[in-house]
């Protein structure tokens, strides 16, 4: 048995029952065998916030509700976040569950997601000391994949990346011109369909999106609502009927709110 380092945390059994039917198939199976399962979560304030402003790192969760989350983590194959989150957060993207690996378990990573960053422009500046390569050299997480869809990858980055297992991973994105502060800039727009069959076609069975907003609203759009298998509703752009009329962005089935410690978690499947 692996020593049990000091940030480890403890998710009773007794907590995890409700979580049991929004979780991914223990069998590995989904609904498309070209796509992962894949989960939406993330925190927001009572005001709906996600973050105090773009950009700014923010803590939501209580203690109970960061352990559950941590356990989700332990159930998923990878954790998907913007490369927006990785440059406000350094961000260690493992799961620190008493008994997985890394955290008193077997002695290897077993039960560590595989963080999964989408960077289209290659922006994101890790190095040795960034968070996730601290836990990768102390076994207690995996390298990130980075989703890119620059072809022109620095070699040190590319280096630095496969030294502890990581990579780029290269995938086609449009680039949509949009308006900001009265100025024009381009946005890669994520082709969520072609995103998660390439992560299923690398091997993740699962994959828990965690965020940050421009991520889960994109997600939350239309035509990319029906690829997600558990979820719930954040604030993606206004949708209109033929008519004009506004219309709810995302409505969810099978809906159940758990109150949890300083928290109340909502879960239930997007319904489109």
């Amino acid at each position: 048995m692996a020593s049990i380092p000091q940030d480890a945390i403890e998710f009773p059994i007794s907590d995890r029952v409700f979580l049991e039917p929004h979780l991914p198939p223990k069998d590995g199976s989904t609904r498309s065998p070209d796509k992962p399962f894949t989960t939406l979560t993330f925190a927001t304030s009572l005001d709906s916030s996600l973050a105090l402003s773009p950009g700014a790192r923010t803590v939501l969760s209580g203690p109970q509700s960061k352990a559950m989350t941590h356990y989700l983590r332990s159930r998923h194959d990878g954790i998907l976040v913007g490369v927006g989150t990785a440059v406000a957060d350094n961000p260690g993207l493992n799961c620190r569950i008493v008994g997985v690996g890394g955290y008193g378990g077997s002695g290897d990573l077993e039960g560590q997601p595989r963080p999964v960053v989408i960077d289209p422009a290659a922006r994101w500046d890790y190095s040795e000391e960034s968070k996730l390569f601290q836990l990768c050299r102390q076994g207690r997480g995996r390298a990130p994949w980075i989703i890119t869809a620059r072809r022109d990858l620095p070699v040190e980055k590319q280096a630095l990346l496969q030294k502890y297992g990581g990579r780029f991973i290269s995938l086609d994105m449009s680039v949509e011109e949009v308006s900001e502060g009265g100025k024009e800039a381009g946005h890669h727009r994520i082709n969520w369909n072609d995103l998660l069959v390439v992560l299923r076609s690398n091997g993740l069975r699962s994959v828990m999106v965690e965020g940050g907003g421009h991520v889960i609203n994109t997600l939350l759009e239309p035509s990319s609502m029906p690829l997600i298998d558990r979820g719930v509703v954040v604030s993606p752009a206004r949708r209109f009927d033929e008519s004009g009329q506004p219309v709810s962005a995302a409505r969810l089935a099978n809906v159940k709110w758990y109150p949890f410690g300083e928290d109340v978690v909502l879960c239930g499947k997007v319904k489109v």
